[in-house]
């Protein structure tokens, strides 16, 4: 085609609003910007081009967007794969109930009650993984079931306790028989949560001042030991 032609229909275009990309896809070329903008300057535009770039400007920020957490996404995805691989090798010890009692031990240490303020076992969390954690060790490596355990839930003053209450008899499997009544705290009076995922803390009770103990003495003999 006549690169004369190819301007003269190029502005036209121009003239109603379309984009340089959009002439390009029209006129089946591959006309560089800066040529486009020579051949078209002093065109007059419609009066509603300049919305229209403003509306393209914010999909294509949206898309770019949409791509770039796209490619977080997959990077992460791969990162955990990775280290999945990299650990699954310690699958096979998770099946000795001492390495159990080991894992269970730092896990009281860090989140359970010690002997000098409470005889008898109790931990608490917000986590559920590590509430469903804490009962599937005391189960594998004591015996306990969820049946035997009692809970309460210590929870913001604008959250529903009932609600609360299933959600964690879901997560533990104790029934909800077994938990205490309890009663908002007071400092959340007027303060609303703004974390929809808080569910408050779960804390689990039990009988088992010898088992506490047990726990306290691993944990010390593995910081001895490491």
């Amino acid at each position: 085609m006549d690169r004369r032609i190819v301007r003269d229909r190029a502005r036209k275009l121009r003239t109603k609003g379309k984009t340089y990309a959009e002439i390009n896809s029209i006129l089946k070329t591959s006309i560089p910007k800066g040529t486009l903008s020579g051949w078209c300057k002093g065109v007059p535009l419609p009066g509603w081009y300049k919305s229209k770039i403003e509306e393209l400007n914010k999909s294509n920020f949206s898309n770019a967007q949409k791509a770039s957490i796209a490619a977080r996404q997959f990077k992460q995805k791969k990162l955990l794969e990775n280290i999945y691989l990299k650990n699954k090798p310690l699958i096979p010890f998770l099946k000795k109930k001492e390495v159990l009692r080991a894992i269970l031990a730092m896990l009281y240490l860090g989140e359970g009650s010690k002997w000098k303020s409470h005889r008898g076992l109790m931990l608490g969390s917000s986590d559920p993984d590590i509430i469903r954690l804490y009962i599937k060790l005391l189960g594998a490596c004591y015996g306990k079931t969820a049946r035997e355990m009692k809970c309460r839930i210590s929870y913001r003053a604008d959250q529903d306790i009932r609600y609360l209450e299933k959600y964690w008899s879901e997560i533990t499997s104790i029934p909800l028989a077994n938990f205490y009544k309890t009663k908002p705290d007071p400092r959340t009076i007027g303060r609303p949560t703004k974390n929809n995922e808080y569910k408050g803390v779960c804390v689990i009770m039990s009988a088992g001042t010898e088992i506490q103990l047990e726990l306290a003495s691993i944990a010390k003999m593995i910081l001895r030991n490491i």
